[in-house]
Protein backbone atom coordinates (compact mmCIF):
# COMPACT_ATOMS: atom_id res chain seq x y z
CA UNK A 1 0.00 0.00 0.00
CA UNK A 2 1.30 3.65 -1.09
CA UNK A 3 0.18 6.32 1.21
CA UNK A 4 0.83 9.89 -0.52
CA UNK A 5 1.32 12.66 2.32
CA UNK A 6 2.99 12.22 5.52
CA UNK A 7 1.35 15.23 7.77
CA UNK A 8 -0.81 14.07 10.67
CA UNK A 9 -3.54 12.62 7.97
CA UNK A 10 -1.08 9.79 6.60
CA UNK A 11 0.83 9.30 9.37
CA UNK A 12 -1.99 8.48 11.71
CA UNK A 13 -3.10 6.15 9.01
CA UNK A 14 -0.23 4.30 8.05
CA UNK A 15 0.47 3.91 11.64
CA UNK A 16 -2.71 2.38 12.57
CA UNK A 17 -2.49 -0.59 9.52
CA UNK A 18 -0.56 -2.86 11.90
CA UNK A 19 2.38 -5.06 10.46
CA UNK A 20 0.12 -7.34 8.40
CA UNK A 21 0.70 -4.47 5.16
CA UNK A 22 4.10 -3.13 3.21
CA UNK A 23 2.99 0.52 3.78
CA UNK A 24 4.99 2.57 2.20
CA UNK A 25 4.78 6.52 2.90
CA UNK A 26 5.58 8.63 0.06
CA UNK A 27 6.12 12.80 1.41
CA UNK A 28 6.79 15.20 -1.24
CA UNK A 29 8.89 17.57 1.22
CA UNK A 30 12.40 16.86 2.39
CA UNK A 31 10.58 15.90 6.55
CA UNK A 32 6.85 14.76 6.73
CA UNK A 33 4.69 17.33 8.35
CA UNK A 34 6.25 20.39 6.79
CA UNK A 35 3.12 21.78 6.18
CA UNK A 36 0.09 22.09 8.18
CA UNK A 37 1.16 20.18 10.84
CA UNK A 38 4.13 21.30 11.67
CA UNK A 39 2.52 24.64 12.05
CA UNK A 40 -0.06 23.70 14.62
CA UNK A 41 -1.33 24.93 17.55
CA UNK A 42 -3.14 22.21 18.80
CA UNK A 43 -5.79 21.69 21.37
CA UNK A 44 -8.15 19.26 21.98
CA UNK A 45 -11.79 19.55 21.99
CA UNK A 46 -14.40 17.80 21.61
CA UNK A 47 -16.59 21.28 20.22
CA UNK A 48 -14.01 21.82 17.74
CA UNK A 49 -14.84 21.73 14.12
CA UNK A 50 -18.81 21.14 14.67
CA UNK A 51 -21.37 18.02 16.06
CA UNK A 52 -20.15 15.83 12.77
CA UNK A 53 -16.81 16.02 13.74
CA UNK A 54 -17.44 15.49 17.35
CA UNK A 55 -17.66 11.88 17.60
CA UNK A 56 -14.10 11.10 16.08
CA UNK A 57 -12.49 13.49 18.60
CA UNK A 58 -14.59 11.93 21.70
CA UNK A 59 -13.44 8.85 20.62
CA UNK A 60 -9.71 9.90 20.13
CA UNK A 61 -9.56 10.87 23.87
CA UNK A 62 -8.85 7.27 25.57
CA UNK A 63 -5.35 7.04 22.53
CA UNK A 64 -4.51 10.69 23.87
CA UNK A 65 -4.28 9.61 27.74
CA UNK A 66 -3.04 5.79 27.67
CA UNK A 67 -0.99 6.26 24.08
CA UNK A 68 0.95 3.08 22.74
CA UNK A 69 4.39 2.45 23.74
CA UNK A 70 5.84 4.24 20.47
CA UNK A 71 4.72 7.20 21.25
CA UNK A 72 7.13 7.50 24.07
CA UNK A 73 5.57 10.63 25.80
CA UNK A 74 1.87 11.67 27.40
CA UNK A 75 0.21 13.61 24.24
CA UNK A 76 -1.78 15.83 26.26
CA UNK A 77 -1.32 17.86 29.27
CA UNK A 78 -3.86 18.71 32.27
CA UNK A 79 -7.72 19.96 31.30
CA UNK A 80 -7.02 23.57 30.99
CA UNK A 81 -10.55 24.17 29.57
CA UNK A 82 -11.72 26.48 27.46
CA UNK A 83 -14.31 30.38 27.62
CA UNK A 84 -16.08 30.28 24.65
CA UNK A 85 -16.96 33.90 25.17
CA UNK A 86 -19.58 36.26 24.31
CA UNK A 87 -20.58 40.11 24.56
CA UNK A 88 -23.94 41.24 25.76
CA UNK A 89 -25.47 40.86 21.90
CA UNK A 90 -23.83 37.89 21.70
CA UNK A 91 -26.14 35.69 24.57
CA UNK A 92 -27.92 34.05 21.61
CA UNK A 93 -24.64 32.27 20.17
CA UNK A 94 -23.38 31.08 23.67
CA UNK A 95 -26.70 29.51 24.45
CA UNK A 96 -26.88 28.02 20.83
CA UNK A 97 -23.15 26.34 21.01
CA UNK A 98 -24.38 25.43 24.87
CA UNK A 99 -27.43 23.28 23.22
CA UNK A 100 -25.71 22.06 20.33
CA UNK A 101 -23.50 19.89 23.21
CA UNK A 102 -26.29 18.03 25.20
CA UNK A 103 -24.15 15.58 26.58
CA UNK A 104 -20.65 17.02 27.08
CA UNK A 105 -20.30 18.70 30.03
CA UNK A 106 -20.41 22.46 29.24
CA UNK A 107 -21.73 25.18 31.25
CA UNK A 108 -23.27 28.75 30.58
CA UNK A 109 -21.00 30.94 33.18
CA UNK A 110 -21.54 34.61 33.42
CA UNK A 111 -19.20 37.21 34.59
CA UNK A 112 -17.86 36.89 37.68
CA UNK A 113 -16.83 33.19 36.54
CA UNK A 114 -15.29 34.29 33.34
CA UNK A 115 -13.48 37.03 35.50
CA UNK A 116 -11.97 34.57 38.01
CA UNK A 117 -10.58 32.35 34.60
CA UNK A 118 -9.77 35.19 32.37
CA UNK A 119 -9.03 38.91 34.57
CA UNK A 120 -7.29 40.27 31.01
CA UNK A 121 -11.07 39.99 29.32
CA UNK A 122 -12.64 44.03 29.07
CA UNK A 123 -16.07 43.95 30.87
CA UNK A 124 -18.14 44.05 27.87
CA UNK A 125 -16.31 40.22 27.03
CA UNK A 126 -18.07 39.15 30.42
CA UNK A 127 -21.22 38.86 29.84
CA UNK A 128 -21.73 35.23 28.84
CA UNK A 129 -19.90 32.19 28.24
CA UNK A 130 -19.87 28.53 27.60
CA UNK A 131 -17.18 27.19 29.86
CA UNK A 132 -16.12 23.40 28.20
CA UNK A 133 -13.78 22.03 30.68
CA UNK A 134 -12.25 19.01 29.11
CA UNK A 135 -10.24 21.33 26.71
CA UNK A 136 -6.77 20.08 26.79
CA UNK A 137 -3.13 20.83 25.08
CA UNK A 138 -1.84 18.63 22.34
CA UNK A 139 1.59 18.02 22.13
CA UNK A 140 1.95 17.82 18.30
CA UNK A 141 5.54 16.81 17.86
CA UNK A 142 5.00 14.10 19.74
CA UNK A 143 1.67 12.48 18.30
CA UNK A 144 2.76 12.83 14.42
CA UNK A 145 6.70 11.63 15.60
CA UNK A 146 4.85 8.58 17.58
CA UNK A 147 2.51 7.49 14.31
CA UNK A 148 5.71 7.56 12.05
CA UNK A 149 7.59 5.63 14.59
CA UNK A 150 4.01 3.07 14.45
CA UNK A 151 4.74 2.46 10.82
CA UNK A 152 8.48 1.95 10.81
CA UNK A 153 8.39 -0.57 13.76
CA UNK A 154 5.61 -2.15 11.78
CA UNK A 155 7.92 -2.76 8.93
CA UNK A 156 6.68 0.30 7.09
CA UNK A 157 8.74 2.62 5.32
CA UNK A 158 8.71 6.77 4.76
CA UNK A 159 10.53 8.37 1.68
CA UNK A 160 10.85 11.82 2.02
CA UNK A 161 11.84 13.92 -0.88
CA UNK A 162 9.15 12.38 -3.19
CA UNK A 163 6.37 14.48 -4.46
CA UNK A 164 3.95 12.56 -6.85
CA UNK A 165 3.95 13.63 -10.59
CA UNK A 166 1.79 11.01 -12.02
CA UNK A 167 -0.54 8.05 -11.11
CA UNK A 168 -1.93 5.51 -13.50
CA UNK A 169 -3.80 1.48 -12.76
CA UNK A 170 -2.04 -0.74 -14.85
CA UNK A 171 -2.79 -4.49 -14.59
CA UNK A 172 -4.61 -4.24 -10.78
CA UNK A 173 -1.61 -1.85 -9.56
CA UNK A 174 -1.18 1.93 -9.29
CA UNK A 175 1.91 3.05 -10.12
CA UNK A 176 2.74 5.99 -8.55
CA UNK A 177 5.52 8.22 -9.95
CA UNK A 178 7.95 10.91 -8.44
CA UNK A 179 9.70 11.97 -11.30
CA UNK A 180 11.56 8.97 -12.63
CA UNK A 181 11.22 6.89 -9.48
CA UNK A 182 7.97 4.66 -9.69
CA UNK A 183 6.48 2.76 -7.17
CA UNK A 184 3.86 0.29 -7.38
CA UNK A 185 0.86 -1.15 -4.93
CA UNK A 186 -2.67 -1.90 -5.23
CA UNK A 187 -3.99 0.58 -2.96
CA UNK A 188 -3.07 4.51 -3.07
CA UNK A 189 -4.02 6.70 -0.09
CA UNK A 190 -4.40 10.19 -1.13
CA UNK A 191 -3.35 12.01 2.36
CA UNK A 192 -1.85 14.85 0.49
CA UNK A 193 -3.77 17.85 2.91
CA UNK A 194 -3.98 20.91 0.48
CA UNK A 195 -2.70 19.09 -2.47
CA UNK A 196 -5.41 16.45 -2.13
CA UNK A 197 -7.23 17.27 -5.30
CA UNK A 198 -4.31 17.76 -7.06
CA UNK A 199 -3.08 14.25 -6.21
CA UNK A 200 -6.73 12.79 -7.27
CA UNK A 201 -6.72 14.44 -10.81
CA UNK A 202 -3.06 13.05 -11.75
CA UNK A 203 -5.19 9.69 -11.21
CA UNK A 204 -7.78 10.55 -13.07
CA UNK A 205 -10.06 10.93 -10.18
CA UNK A 206 -12.65 13.66 -9.74
CA UNK A 207 -11.52 15.90 -7.28
CA UNK A 208 -14.07 16.97 -4.02
CA UNK A 209 -13.67 20.24 -3.74
CA UNK A 210 -11.00 21.01 -1.08
CA UNK A 211 -10.22 24.15 -0.68
CA UNK A 212 -7.13 25.38 1.58
CA UNK A 213 -7.39 28.28 3.65
CA UNK A 214 -4.93 30.24 5.22
CA UNK A 215 -4.57 30.57 9.04
CA UNK A 216 -2.63 32.98 11.11
CA UNK A 217 -0.62 32.57 14.35
CA UNK A 218 0.64 35.28 16.56
CA UNK A 219 3.14 34.70 19.67
CA UNK A 220 3.19 38.05 22.32
CA UNK A 221 5.17 38.58 25.17
CA UNK A 222 3.33 40.46 27.68
CA UNK A 223 4.95 41.99 30.98
CA UNK A 224 5.47 39.20 33.50
CA UNK A 225 2.57 40.42 35.79
CA UNK A 226 0.27 40.23 33.21
CA UNK A 227 0.67 36.96 32.04
CA UNK A 228 -1.31 34.35 33.89
CA UNK A 229 -0.34 30.20 33.10
CA UNK A 230 -3.68 29.12 34.11
CA UNK A 231 -5.82 30.86 32.23
CA UNK A 232 -8.05 28.58 30.04
CA UNK A 233 -8.31 28.81 25.81
CA UNK A 234 -10.07 31.61 25.14
CA UNK A 235 -12.59 31.95 22.25
CA UNK A 236 -15.12 34.73 20.97
CA UNK A 237 -18.10 32.46 20.29
CA UNK A 238 -18.83 33.76 17.17
CA UNK A 239 -14.89 32.84 15.99
CA UNK A 240 -13.25 36.56 15.28
CA UNK A 241 -10.34 35.68 17.47
CA UNK A 242 -9.01 32.83 20.29
CA UNK A 243 -5.83 32.72 22.56
CA UNK A 244 -3.85 31.21 24.69
CA UNK A 245 -0.89 31.10 27.02
CA UNK A 246 1.95 29.09 26.00
CA UNK A 247 5.13 28.99 28.02
CA UNK A 248 5.27 32.67 29.28
CA UNK A 249 4.03 33.70 25.71
CA UNK A 250 0.52 34.20 24.63
CA UNK A 251 -0.54 32.50 21.20
CA UNK A 252 -3.31 34.05 19.03
CA UNK A 253 -5.03 33.33 16.14
CA UNK A 254 -7.56 35.96 14.19
CA UNK A 255 -9.38 32.87 13.09
CA UNK A 256 -8.84 33.46 9.64
CA UNK A 257 -9.83 31.59 6.84
CA UNK A 258 -8.56 32.87 3.62
CA UNK A 259 -9.18 30.46 0.49
CA UNK A 260 -5.87 30.04 -0.93
CA UNK A 261 -4.31 27.67 -3.55
CA UNK A 262 -1.81 25.00 -2.39
CA UNK A 263 1.41 26.35 -0.70
CA UNK A 264 3.78 27.02 1.49
CA UNK A 265 2.03 29.46 3.57
CA UNK A 266 3.16 33.14 4.47
CA UNK A 267 1.32 35.26 7.09
CA UNK A 268 -0.08 38.68 5.53
CA UNK A 269 0.88 42.12 7.84
CA UNK A 270 -2.65 42.90 7.28
CA UNK A 271 -3.92 39.71 9.49
CA UNK A 272 -1.33 39.93 11.95
CA UNK A 273 -2.94 43.69 12.17
CA UNK A 274 -6.21 42.31 12.73
CA UNK A 275 -5.04 39.64 15.67
CA UNK A 276 -3.64 42.30 17.86
CA UNK A 277 -6.34 45.00 17.35
CA UNK A 278 -9.10 42.16 18.27
CA UNK A 279 -7.04 41.17 21.29
CA UNK A 280 -6.46 44.86 22.24
CA UNK A 281 -10.05 45.81 22.02
CA UNK A 282 -11.26 42.31 23.99
CA UNK A 283 -8.24 42.43 26.84
CA UNK A 284 -6.48 44.76 29.06
CA UNK A 285 -3.54 43.06 28.05
CA UNK A 286 -0.24 45.04 27.11
CA UNK A 287 0.58 44.24 23.63
CA UNK A 288 4.08 44.88 22.09
CA UNK A 289 5.32 43.93 19.05
CA UNK A 290 4.83 40.18 18.24
CA UNK A 291 7.72 37.92 18.99
CA UNK A 292 6.79 35.50 16.28
CA UNK A 293 4.52 35.18 13.42
CA UNK A 294 3.47 32.27 11.02
CA UNK A 295 0.45 30.75 8.73
CA UNK A 296 -0.40 26.96 7.74
CA UNK A 297 -3.37 26.06 5.68
CA UNK A 298 -6.74 24.62 6.88
CA UNK A 299 -8.39 22.31 4.11
CA UNK A 300 -12.04 21.77 4.00
CA UNK A 301 -14.25 19.87 2.15
CA UNK A 302 -17.59 21.75 0.65
CA UNK A 303 -19.01 20.58 3.94
CA UNK A 304 -16.27 21.01 6.61
CA UNK A 305 -16.23 17.27 7.10
CA UNK A 306 -13.01 15.35 6.37
CA UNK A 307 -13.06 12.51 3.47
CA UNK A 308 -12.44 9.34 4.66
CA UNK A 309 -13.01 5.81 2.36
CA UNK A 310 -12.50 4.15 -1.13
CA UNK A 311 -13.71 6.27 -4.48
CA UNK A 312 -16.32 4.73 -5.48
CA UNK A 313 -15.83 2.94 -8.86
CA UNK A 314 -12.13 3.99 -8.79
CA UNK A 315 -10.27 0.70 -7.56
CA UNK A 316 -7.94 1.02 -4.88
CA UNK A 317 -7.67 4.89 -4.76
CA UNK A 318 -8.38 6.05 -1.11
CA UNK A 319 -9.45 9.47 0.38
CA UNK A 320 -7.90 10.48 4.16
CA UNK A 321 -8.43 14.15 3.26
CA UNK A 322 -10.06 17.74 4.42
CA UNK A 323 -9.45 17.29 7.97
CA UNK A 324 -9.43 21.30 7.89
CA UNK A 325 -8.03 22.47 11.59
CA UNK A 326 -9.31 19.36 13.64
CA UNK A 327 -6.75 16.59 12.04
CA UNK A 328 -4.61 16.68 15.55
CA UNK A 329 -7.32 16.04 18.03
CA UNK A 330 -9.27 13.32 15.62
CA UNK A 331 -6.09 11.30 14.31
CA UNK A 332 -6.40 8.69 16.97
CA UNK A 333 -9.74 7.63 15.85
CA UNK A 334 -9.40 8.63 12.21
CA UNK A 335 -6.61 6.38 11.62
CA UNK A 336 -8.26 3.67 12.92
CA UNK A 337 -11.39 4.59 11.51
CA UNK A 338 -9.35 4.28 8.12
CA UNK A 339 -7.05 1.12 8.94
CA UNK A 340 -10.34 -0.93 9.32
CA UNK A 341 -11.81 0.49 6.08
CA UNK A 342 -8.79 0.07 3.90
CA UNK A 343 -8.60 -3.59 5.37
CA UNK A 344 -12.01 -4.62 4.76
CA UNK A 345 -12.49 -5.25 9.09
CA UNK A 346 -15.76 -3.60 11.31
CA UNK A 347 -15.36 -0.32 12.26
CA UNK A 348 -13.83 -0.75 15.91
CA UNK A 349 -15.97 -1.14 18.44
CA UNK A 350 -15.22 1.90 20.52
CA UNK A 351 -15.64 4.32 17.40
CA UNK A 352 -19.27 3.02 17.09
CA UNK A 353 -19.88 4.06 20.75
CA UNK A 354 -18.90 7.18 20.51
CA UNK A 355 -20.94 7.86 17.73
CA UNK A 356 -18.52 7.64 14.55
CA UNK A 357 -20.43 6.78 11.03
CA UNK A 358 -18.15 5.98 8.10
CA UNK A 359 -21.23 6.67 5.90
CA UNK A 360 -20.96 10.18 7.30
CA UNK A 361 -16.95 11.06 5.73
CA UNK A 362 -17.29 8.61 2.88
CA UNK A 363 -16.13 10.40 -0.36
CA UNK A 364 -19.20 8.94 -2.30
CA UNK A 365 -21.46 11.94 -0.92
CA UNK A 366 -19.67 14.21 -3.40
CA UNK A 367 -20.68 11.29 -6.06
CA UNK A 368 -24.51 11.63 -5.68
Amino acid sequence: MIVVGGGIAGASLAGSLGPDLRVLLLEGEDFPGYHTTGRSAAFYSETYGGPRVQPLTTASLPFFLDAPEAFGAPLVKAPRGALYVGRAEQRGAVEAMHALYPGLGLAIVGPEDIAARAPALRPEWRAAAVWEPGVRDIQTSALHEGFLRQLRRNGGTVLTGRRVTALAREGGLWRVHCGAEVHAAPTVVNAAGAWADEVARLAGVAPVGLTPMRRTMVVLRVPPGEFCSEMPLVLDVDGSFYFKPDAGTYWLSPHDETPTVPCDAQPEELDVAVALDRLEKATTLTIGRPERVWAGLRTFAPDRVPVYGFEPDVPGFFWCAGQGGFGMQTAPAAGALCASLLKGEPVPEALRAAGVDPAAYSPARFRR
